[in-house]
């Protein structure tokens, strides 16, 4: 991998409750280099967004990151405040939610809002930004940039709002961009055009890409490498197709196993028994065992296990010959 733009080391987030202190975020530590895109997966509430929203300091009170370092570029930054944090969001870290319309300002026409953004970060003039506004439209392949670059977020389709917002994320030119669920709200083919323009953008930027979501399919064709997260901890993670291919932990496996790509030929889609534990009743040992149909004494009494060998963390993986 080249040079890491993130590194998260050992990244725990903690949410104070009146059932006592939760923590959406265990342990997590994983980099993302230059021009990767590093897919982040998991099911509803396994603490993948919490992770993102750390790193760009989008945390809601009194949610808190309780321990680890983030460093972005050789610089720590999980402990900026303030101004400090703002500065570093939009020129540092682009972000682009799943809900376009969360991140445009309904009252400004596409073209304030990128001019905007350009004139904080960069220092360039007004008449500049302007030019760079349409040319970041047509290069995210908004048709007639020059003539829509007065038109507000409602005038636009929800896939051209998203390609705005990617726009949007990337006009600063920052060395990490944070996508978040970017396109579960879109048609199906209207998410292959997004897909396809989010990797050519950061493969010729050498932007790197945290890529959070549920859906498989978009990690099998976006992502460099995949972290799989589960209950506030990653599971696994490695190079997409090595973990899609031979996965090493059971719940990575049962993930595949149920969607419908792989399992093209059966009658019935695989279903994982049972659902995530909540935070405030966290099982003993490895959090998935009462779900693992290859849980053992050891997964329930030991303590959790950490990654075997960079790659899963399970005390017996799958597809290996040294499972213990």
């Amino acid at each position: 991998m080249t040079e890491a733009v993130l590194s998260i080391r050992n990244l725990s987030v903690e949410i104070p409750t009146r059932a006592g202190i939760v923590k959406p975020v265990d342990g997590v530590s994983y980099d993302i280099g230059r021009g990767e895109i590093l897919g982040v997966v998991g099911e509803s509430g396994a603490g993948k967004s919490m992770a993102g929203n750390a790193v760009i300091g989008l945390l809601n009170p009194p949610a808190h990151i309780a321990g680890g370092e983030i460093w972005l570029n050789g610089k720590r930054i999980d402990g900026l405040k303030g101004d400090a944090m703002r500065r570093l969001r939009g020129k540092e870290i682009g972000m682009v939610f799943q809900d376009p319309l969360t991140s445009l300002n309904p009252l400004l026409t596409i073209g304030d809002q990128l001019a905007e953004t350009m004139l904080t970060h960069l220092p360039i003039s007004r008449k500049d930004a302007e030019k760079r506004a349409i040319a970041a439209l047509e290069e995210v392949g908004i048709p007639g940039a020059k003539d829509r670059i007065g038109s507000y977020p409602h005038e636009f389709s929800g896939g051209m709002r998203q390609r705005v917002v990617i726009a949007l994320a990337l006009c600063a030119e920052p060395s990490l961009v944070i996508a978040d669920e970017p396109t579960t709200a879109l048609d199906v083919s209207v998410q292959a055009q997004i897909i396809s323009l989010l990797k050519k953008l950061c493969r010729e930027r050498g932007t790197a890409v945290m890529l959070i979501t549920h859906d498989m399919g978009v990690i099998a064709e976006t992502a460099d490498r995949v972290a799989v997260m589960y209950a506030g901890r990653l599971a696994e993670l490695g190079p997409v197709r090595e973990v899609l291919t031979a996965p090493h932990h059971p719940y990575t496996d049962g993930l595949m196993a149920s969607t419908p790509l792989a399992a093209a030929g059966q009658t019935r889609l695989h279903q994982i028994p049972g659902s995530m534990p909540r935070l405030t009743t966290m099982p003993d040992g490895c959090a998935f065992h009462p779900r693992c149909p290859k849980a053992q004494d050891k997964c329930r009494h030991d303590p959790r296990p950490t990654l075997v060998d960079g790659r899963a963390a399970c005390w017996f993986p799958l597809h290996t010959e040294d499972a213990r």
